[in-house]
């Protein structure tokens, strides 16, 4: 995900700050995403009212709240098996 400048005015931005102040003064700025872009005030939208103290706070909200355009591959994971019955099994060979 690239924040384009986002990261940086979040940075510099006074604290504490409700989630309704960073979607008034950076809504419009735009996240690229691996599938597509959204805007800053639609992805904090999908949170609940909430009061950030301190940088981080805000850029994880960000980063949680993204939308399925910022995954890859849906349901892929290098790290932990394919749980038994997923609908993203590979199928079964037999040797």
């Amino acid at each position: 995900m690239l924040l384009n400048g986002t990261g940086d005015v979040i940075d510099d931005y006074d604290y504490p700050a409700t989630t309704e102040d960073l979607i008034a003064d950076y809504g419009d700025h735009t996240l690229e995403l691996p599938n597509g872009s959204e805007q800053v005030g639609d992805v904090l939208a999908r949170l609940e009212s909430e009061t950030f103290n301190n940088p981080e706070e805000a850029r994880f909200a960000i980063y949680t709240a993204v939308s399925e355009k910022a995954i890859g591959r849906v349901g892929y994971s290098d790290r932990d098996p394919t749980p038994v019955g997923s609908p993203y099994a590979p199928d079964a060979v037999s040797f």
